[in-house]
């Protein structure tokens, strides 16, 4: 007998999660979560391999710091949605299918990326301590051997911090790729307003929010993992002395 309820807004978002239905096929919730990774991927990709060697080079020489300091506001102001549909709308005459719209979104996306990784990069290669820096050129080790074997570990932790910040930013960013007819989760977002269905579009934004945890997950185990063991431990030593300091 019916009593007449309506299914609780939660229990409609967990019906459309667990439906099998949604998971399968070219739309399905599956392929949408490797088309958002995919992006995320390339995005922060592209934007470590321009961030990080300008950044080290940054840090190392200490010319160009105002540099950093203005591309980053600048990047950060851009409006990212109108970025995307300007560019769409300047690229897509010269190119044809995905790409005219794939193109654009990555370019947007990675431009949102570069400032924190140019940023943390920066900062890991200038917070290094400079008595290890001077005994290493007392040493008699080059410039390059100083940013290698002194600067690069001891900023490891600070740029896998900065990359895992940038990729939260995209991830959450990348939903703006459904507006110019792409894929990803923020097609549920899109697909959902289009047809007042709010059970998906609140299933679209659980899965974005999942998925930017997951990750951040895995990239604590990589940056874990990447920074030097004498680099855990000096961290683990200064904490414990700055914790019986607060007793």
């Amino acid at each position: 007998m019916a009593t007449g309820r309506s299914t609780p807004v939660t229990g409609q978002v967990w019906a459309w999660l667990t439906d099998p239905a949604h998971w399968s096929g070219s739309d399905g919730i599956a392929r949408r979560i490797v088309e958002h990774v995919a992006y995320c991927l390339v995005a922060v990709g592209v934007a470590a391999l321009i961030a990080v060697p300008l950044g080290l080079l940054i840090g190392h020489t200490g010319r160009g710091t105002v540099l950093i300091a203005s591309t980053a506001n600048a990047l950060r102001a851009l409006p990212t949605l109108g970025l995307v549909i300007l560019l769409v709308l300047l690229v897509s005459p010269h190119l044809g299918g995905d790409l005219a719209f794939v193109g654009p979104a990555i370019a947007v996306l990675v431009l949102l990326a570069i400032p924190s990784i140019l940023a943390g990069t920066y900062a890991g290669v200038r917070q290094v301590d400079p008595a290890a820096r001077d005994a290493a050129r007392g040493m008699g080790l080059s410039g390059w051997q100083v940013l290698w074997q002194v600067e690069v570990p001891g900023a490891t932790a600070l740029i896998m911090s900065s990359i895992r910040s940038a990729m939260l930013q995209v991830v959450a960013t990348a939903t703006i790729a459904a507006y110019v007819s792409l894929g990803g989760l923020g097609r549920f977002l899109i697909d959902g307003q289009a047809v007042r269905d709010y059970p998906q579009m609140l299933g679209g934004a659980v899965l974005v929010a999942v998925l930017a945890l997951v990750v951040d997950l895995l990239l604590i185990a990589v940056q874990r993992f990447a920074t030097p063991r004498g680099l855990r431990v000096a961290r683990w030593r200064g904490s414990r002395r700055r914790r019986r300091a607060l007793a």
